[in-house]
């Protein structure tokens, strides 16, 4: 079974015009008619590095969540903000965004392997008393472009310890254009069959023109589990890449429908809100 995770948050973070609240409640509670398997929907971090997401607590509790069957993610990046996530009872997963490049991970979280490591720590046990579902991305999975080492090894050490913490969601990044279909495929086809117990995702951002080949290369990998944003929008604020955006949602329904996998997702619904993202 094929799973799409709507990531409107990191869609949403890097826009400087600060999109008012209501547009925001509007939009999320219009995806949660779709049947999206997750929608990532803010983040409990700080409000001056990331300006358009200080607003997370309001948008949550504007949600209709009751007739949805989508869940609902928010990121984090320290014990502090895992505990006002975990406050929140329509929140039912808490993303951590890991790096094994450890110049990003300075860059992005202010952090380095052995603090990140303690944070974690803090954040699956948190998870586990408030019974949310602990999800560690990690980013700079096929390279990156600081010259950090990276190797298949140091994933699958990274992984190994995140299994013994008792993560089992673990997508995997390319957010600054480093992956290539081998890579890729190197990649999944390392993972996949030997930690078969594991959900791996795949977090793209990308060129219009180069994304097939990439979605293509992890699906016949094994990877069943993708992240999208509806217009492509976005690209991290914190690589120096802000140029490369999500993978368009719509771009991966077609390539789905090319290889004849049938989604489950209500097409009117998904066609109105073509008029509200628009506007915003």
């Amino acid at each position: 079974m094929i799973k799409i995770i709507e990531t409107v948050r990191d869609g949403f973070q890097g826009l400087k015009p600060f999109i008012p609240t209501t547009k925001k409640v509007e939009y999320i509670n219009a995806l949660l008619k779709i049947g999206f398997d997750a929608i990532d929907v803010g983040s409990f971090v700080s409000g001056k590095a990331i300006p358009q997401m200080a607003d997370t607590a309001d948008v949550i509790k504007g949600l209709t969540k009751a007739d949805s069957i989508s869940k609902l993610m928010v990121l984090v990046a320290n014990k502090k903000g895992t505990e006002r996530a975990a406050s929140f009872d329509e929140i039912d997963q808490i993303i951590y965004p890991f790096s094994i490049s450890p110049t990003f991970l300075q860059k992005n979280l202010n952090t380095d392997f052995i603090k990140s490591e303690i944070s974690m720590d803090e954040i699956i046990e948190i998870c586990t008393k408030k019974n949310k579902e602990p999800i560690v991305y990690i980013a700079m999975a096929f390279g990156n472009p600081y010259g950090d080492a990276w190797n298949i090894d140091i994933i699958h050490e990274w992984v190994e310890k995140l299994i013994q913490k008792g993560v089992k969601t673990i997508p995997l990044s390319d957010i600054t254009g480093e992956s290539n279909p081998e890579k890729i495929k190197a990649v999944y086809s390392s993972l996949i069959p030997k930690y078969s117990h594991i959900e791996f995702g795949f977090h793209l951002h990308t060129k219009p023109d180069d994304w097939y080949e990439k979605v293509d290369a992890a699906y016949e990998s094994g990877c069943s589990r993708f992240d999208s944003v509806l217009g492509g929008l976005g690209g991290c604020p914190m690589t120096g890449y802000e140029l490369l955006s999500n993978l368009d949602t719509i771009n991966l329904l077609s390539f789905l429908k090319s290889k004849e996998i049938n989604i489950n997702l209500d097409q009117h619904e998904l066609n109105k809100i073509r008029n509200i993202i628009s506007k915003i």
